[in-house]
């Protein structure tokens, strides 16, 4: 059986009433904040998991 990610299982009207309600829930000069936020997060998740990468494979090239 195939599995289709959730997002491709949305449709127009269903994307168009999730915008809506975040836009009611948080109102529209809030909005940008939460992203700039969301951004910043998913940056610092980025360099994090970049800096473990890089580090363990300087970890393993080191002779003993």
């Amino acid at each position: 059986m195939l599995q289709t990610p959730m997002l491709a299982a949305l449709g127009t009207t269903e994307i168009i009433l999730i915008i809506v309600a975040i836009l009611l829930l948080f109102g529209g000069k809030k909005i940008p904040e939460l992203m700039r936020g969301l951004g910043k997060g998913m940056k610092e998740f980025k360099d994090g998991k970049d800096g473990v990468d890089s580090t363990t494979t300087d970890n393993t090239n080191k002779p003993q």
